[in-house]
């Protein structure tokens, strides 16, 4: 049966195009070093890292195994950014600098996710199944950050650098430290939308650890306080007097009885 006339196919060749051109648009609107789409295809080890992975995993998927481990050892080799070629990648990820970058067999990132250098989306077990994270979608991971196990990171959340990431991770939260713990809560509208490099949505993010002890001083000192006005509600009850000073009411009796024993 004839094509109808006017319409257009898509074919593999012209999807893996639009792929390629939604990426590096996707590079140019959050990398300001980024000054033109030949500079970005030429000079940005993340894009070739991005490309090795789509043959690989449609070798992998198409149970070319063996082929598809060489192609994303190539890229490996090429790029410094190591995906396992098993591993399910959405649209238009930006992996900046990418040297150091793993991703595991079963890792899964959604659309919009960005990665710095150095991250690791790693398995912390050794059976078959899910064992690496799943970072959904507009997730931005600092560099150094270890996401470890089968754990989810929710839309829009920001891990910061060098973080350790061991559980679940809620939606549009600030994550930092090791283990990571949530430094600011769900965002605004407006600025979970917007891309902040190294997931720093402020460059005064409070520390979780320091805002913890400054509480628990707050507390202490609170608790002096009371038990000072305590003690001085008591020396007004006893009229100032000192009550380990005054003689015990059988005290005479005592010295009367040992009187008379010793006449």
């Amino acid at each position: 049966m004839a094509p109808t006339a006017g319409r257009i196919y898509s074919t593999p060749g012209s999807l893996m195009f639009k792929s390629l051109r939604e990426d590096i648009a996707s590079i140019v609107e959050r990398d300001p070093a980024a000054r033109s789409f030949l500079e970005v295809l030429f000079c940005y080890p993340g894009l070739h890292a991005l490309m090795f992975h789509r043959l690989a995993h449609l070798l992998w998927a198409n149970e070319f195994k063996l082929l598809g481990r060489l192609v994303s050892q190539i890229g490996r080799i090429l790029t410094g950014v190591e995906i396992h070629p098993g591993a399910t990648i959405g649209k238009r990820l930006f992996i900046d600098h990418g040297m150091g970058v793993v991703i595991g067999e079963t890792a899964v990132i959604g659309d919009d996710v960005t990665l710095y250098h150095g991250v690791t989306l790693g398995g912390t077990s050794l059976h078959k199944g899910k064992r690496h994270p799943t970072l959904e979608d507009g997730v931005i991971v600092g560099s150094g950050a270890q996401i470890l196990g089968p754990h989810i990171v929710g839309h829009g959340a920001r891990i910061g650098a060098n973080a350790v990431v061991l559980s679940d991770v809620p939606k549009g939260v600030t994550m930092v430290g090791i283990p990571a713990k949530v430094a600011m809560r769900r965002l605004k509208k407006e600025e979970e939308t917007a891309f902040h490099a190294y997931g720093l949505t402020s460059e005064h993010l409070p520390d979780p650890v320091a805002r913890s002890t400054e509480a628990l001083h707050r507390q202490v000192t609170a608790m002096m306080v009371r038990i000072e006005e305590l003690e001085q509600r008591l020396g007004e009850t006893d009229g100032g007097k000192d009550v380990a000073s005054e003689p015990k009411p059988n005290e005479p009796k005592q010295r009367e009885t040992r009187a008379a024993g010793h006449g």
